[in-house]
């Protein structure tokens, strides 16, 4: 809470702009492209981070596919997750987030503007309407982020078990996946202090449609949650 403070504080000045510009772009979002929404968002994102005190190690960016329309899928440690992803990330994505979102202050009106799209896991049919939406932009070139995990684990750089249905629309498509290890996420805003941390995003190299093509869901989720771990077990004490 404090560093979210602290940001509010140290934006100020930027917060009003960056308001009326949402509320723009989300009563034009049919006169506006989607990659000029990002690349807003992007830059606010940027700017916010900086401005963070936190220092991010970003290492693997040579590991994304050069193909459009490939699934990242991170684990999950907190509200940091998506920063360090726009951080870093230099394409546009969209992602598949958990329903609760819409009802966030600001944030819904974010999400609404970057076309994030929230699943309730409770409605069988829509979710499976989400992900055959998901897999027909995957395979016209469109990234996803996923969380495989489904909510964020509240064990530092631990993680829950990675759900099988999270690679449904990826398989579908037959397009990369890519999995990402967030490590010291958490730090920024479980630790209720603005004393500068290190945070880690990995991309790894992708699994591609050849490696997995006779696996089911739950086997894939099973080896793309046993790359990160390894990954983090590697890198946790670096800093």
């Amino acid at each position: 809470m404090k560093r979210i403070i602290f940001l509010v504080f140290r934006l100020i000045y930027r917060i009003p702009g960056w308001l009326l510009k949402i509320r723009y772009y989300n009563k034009h979002l049919d006169t506006t492209s989607f990659e000029e929404r990002f690349d807003f968002t992007q830059k606010l994102i940027r700017k916010v981070n900086e401005k963070s005190r936190v220092r991010i190690h970003c290492y693997g960016k040579e590991n994304l596919p050069k193909e459009q329309g490939y699934l990242i899928a991170p684990n999950h440690q907190g509200l940091f997750d998506a920063l360090i992803l726009f951080g870093t990330h230099d394409k546009p994505f969209k992602a598949i987030v958990k329903e609760e979102l819409m009802d966030v202050f600001v944030l819904k009106d974010v999400l609404k503007m970057i076309e994030f799209v929230a699943m309730d896991r409770s409605n069988l049919r829509a979710s499976m309407k989400i992900i055959k939406n998901a897999t027909k932009e995957m395979s016209a070139g469109r990234n996803y982020v996923i969380f495989p995990e489904g909510t964020r684990c509240r064990k530092q750089n631990q993680m829950l078990e990675f759900k099988g249905g999270t690679f449904k629309s990826v398989m579908d498509a037959k397009k990369p996946i890519v999995p990402v290890a967030l490590i010291d996420c958490y730090k920024v805003f479980d630790n209720n202090t603005i004393a500068p941390v290190d945070a880690q995003i990995h991309y790894l190299e992708p699994v591609y449609y050849d490696e997995y093509k006779d696996m089911n869901s739950t086997e894939v989720a099973s080896y793309v949650q046993a790359r990160i771990a390894k990954c983090i077990a590697e890198n946790e004490h670096r800093f």
